[in-house]
Parts: structure tokens; sequence; C-alpha cells
């Protein structure tokens, strides 16, 4: 009988697997910098689209009202369920922010309809709604998605849970929340703040030219679209512990500097380092978007110039801005 002799099978030696291993970790290794770059665009490209969103928001306003949203209402000396005014800052209720008051004009009318705006933004009775998701709100970048969180004071106490925003609105130059005025129309030379009537034609450096509203992201700091409490403060996070907190004001309203009690001046680009909670600021790489007021958005650098930029948060500074400027 003749036997039948089994060979072993033929398989990969101990270095042929490592040097598979290693190809296989190079192709990942020079793939993963595409995938996530493409990721990152189209999460940038949702955040542009969001602010397509809220400028059409804005413009529908504007044709209703005949002015632009303000940045926040405020009932001048308060009183009744509107409280006793901020003694640093005037704020007194209502609070309802530029975000909120847009909310009919962006398909939101049932969320809206929800809010007693007769009432103070941080009212019980508007505690369902203050708490709403709105997807427009909220850009993809941003690494901390959770939908709300706790406005507290100075000694820590919440004082409110509002839903967040990742985008705040332009009230100009100057931080007129440092002063304690009750009329900010002669220290916001932006849009955009609070008590704000501003209609087209006082928008004399033109709509195109004119930054409306910027990215603000949640890594440095907590923004709403919801409202300002009065006496309420926002602070930067851990990872940007070295910024300073400030008023409830800038959890709606950005500026971008400088201020004109500053020595030396200090402006705010996108991205800056000094990672202040009232400038713009995103998670993309480079820079942030900015809606302008004639419902475009752009993409400013990281390191436009410190000239143009604040430029761009006036509305009637007489400035000649290129198109390339950006």
């Amino acid at each position: 009988m003749r036997q039948t002799r089994f060979r072993p099978s033929a398989g990969f030696t101990l270095i042929e697997l490592l040097v598979v291993i290693a190809i296989i970790a190079v192709l990942i290794a020079l793939l993963l910098p595409a995938v996530q770059a493409a990721r990152e665009a189209a999460r940038r490209a949702q955040c542009t689209n969001n602010l397509k969103q809220i400028g059409l928001a804005l413009h529908g306003y504007h044709d209703a009202q005949g002015v632009y949203a303000p940045g926040y209402l405020t009932k001048i000396g308060g009183g009744g369920v509107m409280g006793t005014p901020d003694p640093d800052t005037r704020d007194a209720g209502p609070g309802w922010a530029w975000g909120a008051l847009l909310l009919p004009y962006m398909e939101q009318s049932s969320l809206y309809g929800s809010l007693n705006v007769s009432l103070p933004s941080w009212d019980l009775a508007n505690t369902t709604g203050a708490r709403a998701s709105v997807a427009t709100y909220l850009c993809p970048s941003a690494p901390d998605m959770t939908r709300v969180y706790d406005v507290k004071n100075e000694g820590g106490t919440t004082v409110a849970t509002f839903s967040r925003s990742h985008y705040g609105a332009n009230a100009g130059r100057v931080e007129a929340w440092a002063t304690d005025s009750d009329d900010w129309s002669t220290i916001s030379d932006g849009p955009i703040y609070r008590n704000a009537r501003i209609g087209v034609a006082a928008v004399t450096d033109g709509l195109s030219n004119t930054v409306f509203i910027s990215e603000h992201s949640s890594s440095l700091s907590d923004k709403t679209w919801v409202g300002v409490v009065p006496g309420a403060v926002g602070c930067p996070t851990p990872r940007y512990a070295f910024s300073e907190c400030d008023v409830s004001a800038t959890q709606v309203l950005l500026h971008s500097g400088p201020n004109p009690w500053e020595n030396p001046p200090v402006v705010h680009p996108p991205n800056s380092r000094l990672a202040k909670i009232c400038g713009t600021f995103s998670d993309h790489p480079g820079g942030s978007n900015v809606l302008m007021g004639d419902g475009s958005v752009r993409f400013a650098s990281s390191n436009i110039s410190q000239v143009v930029w604040p430029a761009l948060w006036t509305r009637a500074g007489g400035e000649v801005i290129s198109s390339d400027s950006f």
C-alpha cells in the first residue's frame, strides 16, 4: 500500500506578518488625515449652512419689523416681573436674545409660541422652551454637543438652564456691557446690541462689509440663543482657564476690540490665543465662519489684519475694505 505524505501548508513567517502589519499601519497613517479633513469639511459646510439660515431669518425679521433683531431686550429701570436692574450692567428682564426673536423666521414658530415673551426668559414658565435645542444654532465642529448648560452667577449658584448656541451677534468693536449705561446706542458701533433698533439704512459701511453673526464654540465658553440673565456670568472652560469670566451679555453678544480705554489697544481676531469669551472662536483650523449683513458667509482667517477685523465689526465706520482682506 502506498503511503500518502502530507506536506505542511505554506503560511506567513513572523517577519512577513510584521511587514504586512507595518504596511497597513503606514496606509492608515496616510489615510487618516485625509478622512479627518473630509469630515471637518463636511462639518464646516453644515456650519456655513446654519449661518445662511440665520441670515435669512435676520432679513425676514427686518422685512417684518423694519429693523434687525436687537442683541437682547432689557426694560430700562426694570420693575415688576422684570426685576431690579443689575447695578453693574443695568440689565433687567425680559432678557430675550436675538436667537429667540428670530425663531418665527426660521421655521421654529411652534417653539417661539411656547415661550411667554411677556415674562423674563429665565422665568419658570419658560423652563421647557428655554431648554429646547435648535439644530441651526449648533455647529457640528464644536466638541461639546450637550444641548443645555447651567447659567450661574458669580457665587456659582445656578440661576437658569438654557439651550446652547455656537454663535454670537456683533455688538461692534466696544464691549458696552463693561459700562453702566442704560443706553448703548452711542457706545455700540455694531448692528446688534442691547435694545438696538438698527435698520438697513443705518449700515452705511454696506451689508457685505459688516459682520452680523460669528461663531463661538463651547470649547471656549457657553453661549445661548435664549437670553441674558442679570447678574449671571460666563466663564471659560478649564482648557482656557487663563482667560477671564465676563458678564451675562457675553453669552449672546461678541465684540472685536479694541476698547477705547485700553492701552495698548487689544483686537480679538478669530481664534485668538487670548481666548476671550467675548470674541469670535471656532474649532475650524485657521479661522472662523462669519455671517455678513448681505446674507453671505465668509471664512475669516486667524491671521486677518488687525486693522481690517475691527473695521468689519462697525456698521458706519467709513472704512474701505477690499474683497481679499479676509
